[in-house]
């Protein structure tokens, strides 16, 4: 499937207006020039050298203990449970924080909510009715936007059965996944947290140059 990101961290201009009223959509932003179609040949090279990147030993993906946060409500731990199997199974094997299985026992959730959002490169928040009720995800939402504000790429909200007026207004600038199928929702927000991890090698490795 095509990608519908535009280039991670340059993101277009445009009001808060539009950006409220794309809520009633199910497509989100046009594709970016990288996640674009393009010849077969180009794009196998272009994935292969990039992808060689993020697990090389000294990728930047390294610096952090996971690659995704799964910010979710207990009412959504089941869609959660097959999202993380989903993305630890893609060739990437992408690391994924699950709080009910990696939390440690006895320790704060205060505590594991910060050290989570610390410990991620990019935050999967699964929006839905259930976690708009559940204070804590509010609260991992929150850290997760002081940690990296209008990150496009890093946090990255799914929205599932809620309306635009309920949409958190924290989130209206980022860019986001209107769940649909679960597959093809599986697949868009595993693509968005490779790309996050190749523009971070990228960048990373342009710096030490």
């Amino acid at each position: 499937m095509a990608g519908w990101f535009q280039r991670l961290l340059r993101r277009p201009k445009q009001s808060s207006g539009s950006a409220e009223s794309s809520l009633s959509t199910t497509t989100q932003h046009p594709p970016s020039p990288a996640a674009s179609s393009s010849s077969s040949s180009s794009s196998s090279s272009c994935c292969s050298s990039v992808g060689a990147d993020i697990n090389g030993p000294s990728s930047a993906r390294w610096a952090k203990s996971y690659d995704a946060c799964i910010c979710h409500s207990e009412g959504d731990l089941e869609l959660a449970e097959e999202l993380v199997t989903y993305l630890e199974s893609r060739p990437e094997g992408f690391r994924c924080f699950l709080q009910p299985r990696d939390t440690v026992p006895g320790m704060a959730i205060v505590t594991e909510l910060c050290d989570a959002v610390r410990s991620s490169h990019c935050w999967v928040m699964l929006i839905t009715p259930s976690f708009l009720r559940d204070p804590w995800c509010k609260y991992q939402m929150h850290q997760a936007l002081a940690e990296a504000p209008a990150a496009n790429g890093r946090t990255i909200p799914v929205v599932k059965d809620v309306e635009r007026e309920d949409y958190p207004k924290e989130l209206r600038s980022l860019y986001y996944i209107r769940a649909a199928l679960k597959e093809r929702t599986f697949h868009q927000i595993g693509d968005t947290v490779r790309r996050y991890l190749q523009e971070l090698c990228r960048s990373s490795t342009s710096g030490t140059d």
